[in-house]
């Protein structure tokens, strides 16, 4: 039988995804499951020690788009009936993801955060790496709650494979001769697997059948992978202060991205030469020739082609489950990510005057 789930007050603060109606109009149908696993993470505090209470508030605090549970919401009624499993794995889900941010922070040496400082920054990163090994820990504690051991395996194999991309990216740092197909790799495992283990939670405890479980994971791969790209070419594309982040932020931290790869294989001798100049020595004030030569060479385009391509293997996966509204939305995922990464070939927005 599925749960019941209040829908939160109609004056509550609701997951945005920046401030979109359209995303709204996707997610707006379960709300009320995304503020019970967010009443479920917060829950959990208590369980800490209470002298480390303070910095697990802190990095909880700093929850984003909800986009995960939300998947594995929208998954599982794709495939089933949601139930309050649906609920403890998306809390669970979502402190993992939030353990790899605290963890990221550290490793970029990141001093903000959703505007205000990271828990590093705060306090100091030997404090910030145990804080987000509790969260780990305390994950894969939830997760062996389940009747079923196969949650608590996934959950595991999942964080075994974001934390070992972590890893390779951080080697590869520098490496702009990396090629498409190991980019393409590293981002599946230190982006896509989360996304790939949320929607597949939600087929799991809805208790799908193989081939819609095998499907619904393909899709959360699909579209875990295409959501990074578009993150890495909003870092050379985006506008300063809608991006929510200083542009150029991965080429200052020697991240190979898409663009920086496209560019490389299209390039002349000379444009790759002027490229890895600035990328090794890179200064913020590199950012627009480096655009212009990207828009010489329509990179973004071309990187918006393969993001389609990833959003249609993920619109196929779809085709193994059942016709739904929540099979719709899972849809509408794709097509929203597809309208974010039109938007950043269009000009900056003027004010009316």
């Amino acid at each position: 039988m599925g749960v019941r789930i209040k829908s939160p007050p109609a004056n509550s603060v609701a997951p945005s995804f920046d401030g979109s109606l359209a995303w709204r109009r996707i997610v707006g149908p379960v709300d009320g499951f995304i503020q019970a696993a967010v009443e479920r993470l917060s829950g959990q505090i208590s369980e800490f020690e209470p002298e480390i209470r303070e910095y697990i508030t802190y990095a909880i605090a700093a929850q984003g788009k909800h986009l995960r549970p939300a998947l594995v919401s929208l998954s599982g009624m794709a495939s089933g009936a949601v139930n309050d499993g649906h609920i403890s794995a998306a809390a669970i889900v979502e402190m993992v993801h939030l353990a790899t941010l605290v963890h990221d922070d550290v490793m970029d040496d990141a001093q903000l955060r959703r505007s205000r400082p990271t828990l590093a920054a705060r306090w100091d990163s030997h404090l910030a790496v145990l804080v987000g090994d509790c969260l780990f820990a305390h994950a894969l504690k939830l997760a062996a709650q389940f009747p079923t051991p196969e949650v608590c395996r996934a959950v595991a194999a999942a964080t075994n494979t974001v934390c070992s991309g972590e890893i390779l990216q951080d080697r590869n740092a520098g490496n702009f001769g990396l090629s498409r197909q190991e980019y393409f790799r590293v981002i599946g495992m230190k982006t896509g697997e989360l996304f790939a283990l949320s929607a597949d939670l939600g087929g799991l405890l809805a208790e799908a059948p193989p081939a819609q479980r095998a499907a619904l994971r393909d899709y959360g791969m699909a579209l875990g992978t295409a959501y990074q790209i578009y993150d890495d070419c909003l870092d050379l594309f985006g506008v300063e202060g809608e991006a929510g982040k200083t542009l150029g932020s991965d080429l200052a931290k020697g991240k190979a991205t898409l663009p920086v790869l496209l560019m490389m294989e299209e390039g002349t001798e000379s444009e790759r030469s002027s490229l890895l100049a600035w990328l090794r020595s890179w200064a913020p004030h590199d950012l627009p020739r480096l655009r212009d030569l990207l828009d010489r060479r329509q990179i973004l385009p071309r990187a918006s082609s393969v993001v389609s391509g990833f959003l249609d293997h993920a619109r196929a996966a779809l085709e193994e489950l059942p016709r739904s509204e929540s099979r719709s939305s899972l849809r509408e995922l794709t097509d929203f990510l597809a309208a974010q990464m039109a938007a950043l070939g269009d000009p900056p927005k003027v004010p009316a005057a």
